[in-house]
């Protein structure tokens, strides 16, 4: 199986929701940053990112005619999270001792490259990877707060401070591009960053030469709780050297 690798904010190349963000007043009461510049923004972002214990993201992609959402819970110890594609689908589950892979027959195939032979052995159960496997550090570093957060913000060197705040939020827009590659098109993305008192990030937009994306970060704070599947099956039992 090869790991269905995240390219916008590491939650993947799909993108987001539009709609009123979820985030509470206190994200635009008095201003936490006096003289914004993009060092000392991304450097009020992280200090608050470190204090926070979850996250909600959405992720909305548009790529031709094909639409692909995420929906994702981050938090300390434990996250999940689920892809649609079209008619494909998976839902991945992190505790502090497990990790759950389960989907639609095409989503595990077709998304996360399993081939025919794993999709049948997992079927409508969900493969439960043990904590220390490498499927199970993958997947608890994109979806518990320890990795994931830190990686949210661009880096200092090539982001720009937008002279113009958002117009829904007021908040700081930032904007930097990464370069194309032989496997990865040239990315431009505006991310908002709330100009209230937690300087935390709200939305992202990215936009590459074959569709576009848009992510939005709600529910800071919240504690992360998930649902543990019933019917699992071991990776061993799956995966060569699972």
């Amino acid at each position: 199986m090869v790991i269905f690798r995240r390219t916008a904010l590491h939650l993947s190349s799909l993108a987001l929701l539009s709609g009123a963000l979820v985030v509470g007043a206190p994200l635009a009461a008095h201003a936490s940053v006096t003289n914004p510049t993009v060092a000392s923004i991304i450097k009020a972002a992280k200090s608050a990112i470190v204090k926070e214990r979850g996250v909600h993201v959405v992720v909305s992609t548009f790529s031709g005619k094909t639409e692909s959402s995420v929906v994702a819970d981050i938090g300390t110890t434990s996250g999940t999270e689920t892809v649609v594609s079209g008619n494909e689908k998976f839902t991945i589950t992190v505790t502090p001792k497990y990790a759950y892979l389960s989907g639609s027959k095409t989503g595990l195939v077709t998304l996360m490259q399993m081939t025919a032979a794993e999709q049948k052995k997992i079927g409508k159960s969900s493969m439960s990877m043990k904590e220390g496997s490498t499927y199970y550090k993958t997947f608890k570093s994109n979806l518990t707060s320890g990795t994931t957060f830190a990686s949210l913000l661009p880096a200092l060197k090539g982001t720009t401070l937008l002279a113009k705040r958002d117009k829904k939020t007021n908040g700081y827009q930032l904007s930097w591009s990464v370069k194309a590659t032989s496997s990865q098109p040239k990315t431009s993305t505006v991310m908002t960053i709330s100009a209230g008192t937690r300087t935390l990030p709200l939305k992202d937009a990215v936009t590459t030469s074959s569709g576009k994306s848009n992510t939005t970060f709600t529910k800071w704070g919240e504690t992360v709780r998930v649902k543990i599947p019933t019917s699992t099956i071991s990776s061993t039992k799956v995966i060569p050297g699972g």
